[in-house]
């Protein structure tokens, strides 16, 4: 019986969204992933324990990911590229195709010239190539590619959107 209430309440709390807290810890955490639970409890206001609860659920929620992000290039990975693919058929398959693949980061489905876009990380140009020809246009689905290799990235920035005010 505590299960089903439980589950009824989580429900409710995620159909109302996110509360000024659960944004504020968020901003926090998108600012320093190894905050810790106390330093997140000064800042918000509540004790450790109601904050560790509140970090699980948006965690359990995918709300948010806590993550170690790398710099391609220092972990000898260093072309980028996006790849533009024009697909027959619906592209939700090869999406689901492409997102299963090791060097394929980010999969988008999109309006325009393309059906969608696809960031990928790899070795050095034969990987690319390799990457590009054995694994995404031997996809029977895919009817074209464009590449667009990275030269410099300008910005790379995980914060996305202002959560709080």
């Amino acid at each position: 019986m505590g299960e089903e209430v439980r589950t009824r309440n989580d429900d409710q709390r995620t159909q109302r969204g996110l509360d000024s807290t659960d944004r504020t810890l968020i901003s926090l955490l998108q600012h320093d992933g190894r905050a810790s639970f106390t330093a997140l409890a000064k800042a918000v206001g509540l004790s450790e324990g109601a904050v560790r609860q509140r970090v699980q659920r948006l965690l359990r929620e995918d709300m948010m990911q806590i993550v170690a992000i790398t710099s391609p290039a220092n972990v000898d990975l260093d072309r980028q590229a996006m790849v533009g693919i024009t697909v027959s058929g619906d592209p939700r398959d090869v999406a689901d195709r492409l997102s299963s693949l090791p060097h394929v980061h980010s999969v988008v489905l999109c309006a325009g010239s393309f059906d969608l876009l696809a960031e990928l990380t790899c070795r050095d140009d034969e990987h690319l190539l390799q990457v590009l020809g054995a694994d995404i246009r031997s996809i029977p689905e895919v009817t074209g590619t464009e590449l667009f290799v990275y030269l410099k990235r300008a910005k790379q920035d995980y914060t996305w959107g202002h959560l709080t005010n």
